[in-house]
């Protein structure tokens, strides 16, 4: 028996994975980077000078980061330390730059503050209802052994997720989440646009952690998707991307 106990060890050792197993609490670093070239020019596809011409304004990388707090019962996303970007964007902010999403794990309900152009919402509404599909590809995200799940959101864009079960919360960043455990990873490819976790803290959070002051118009998932989709019809591909953004 002993040597069957060293070998396990000696194994788990050997796997590079975490091996503490059932994490409960903590706090999770995402970066989100964002190919902003790459968008551009998928944005200008039929004005090519456009975009050779803007290219060398902006950044060719967008990044931010967020922290997501969490405990079995809730978990509360929003933005986290600033970065200083090389180069700063000359044609307006990020969509989804200041998120808060805070989510009762319970009673699979969440509340978040989203800001979009001039206008402020308080999203009330259950959980995101996706339909995952679990995929047998395997990724270590942080040291945590990871699998990989695909789902679609607004009708048509494509989801990639990563999720760990060694962290029980079924929660990740903005409003993604109902998987198996924690979501480490997110890719949207027709949004050029990634979520992943950087550093995981085991830390217990305190009540003060999950308290959320936000003000705005409060509205549900679905009206304000049809409030941005009623401003932005008109916008094109461009239009169709900020409202993708804007709904996470």
């Amino acid at each position: 028996m002993k040597k069957v106990l060293t070998v396990l060890l000696v194994l788990s050792c050997c796997t590079g994975f975490v091996s503490a197993q059932y994490i409960m609490s903590g706090k999770i670093e995402y970066e989100r980077k964002i190919h902003t070239h790459a968008q551009m020019k998928d944005m200008s596809a039929d004005n090519n000078s456009w975009y050779n011409r803007i290219k060398s304004e902006i950044p060719k990388f967008d990044y931010a980061y967020f922290d997501l707090t969490f405990d079995r019962n809730r978990s509360i996303y929003k933005p986290g330390r600033e970065v200083e970007q090389v180069k700063k964007a000359t044609f307006g902010s990020t969509p989804a730059s200041d998120n808060i999403v805070y989510t009762d794990l319970r009673t699979k309900r969440v509340k978040a503050f989203k800001h979009v152009f001039e206008e402020k919402f308080v999203v009330e509404d259950t959980m995101r209802k996706m339909e995952w599909t679990l995929k047998n590809e395997i990724r270590t995200i942080a040291n945590y052994k990871c699998r990989k799940a695909v789902g679609i959101i607004c009708d048509s864009v494509y989801v990639v997720a990563f999720y760990t079960e060694d962290i029980l919360a079924s929660s990740g960043p903005e409003m993604f989440g109902n998987l198996p455990g924690m979501v480490l990873e997110i890719a949207i490819p027709r949004l050029h646009t990634t979520w992943v976790a950087t550093k995981i803290e085991t830390t217990a959070p305190s009540e003060d952690d999950f308290k959320m002051k936000v003000k705005g118009n409060k509205v549900t998932a679905g009206e304000m998707y049809e409030t941005i989709q009623g401003a932005l019809d008109d916008w094109g591909k461009w239009g169709a991307r900020y409202i993708w953004m804007s709904v996470l």
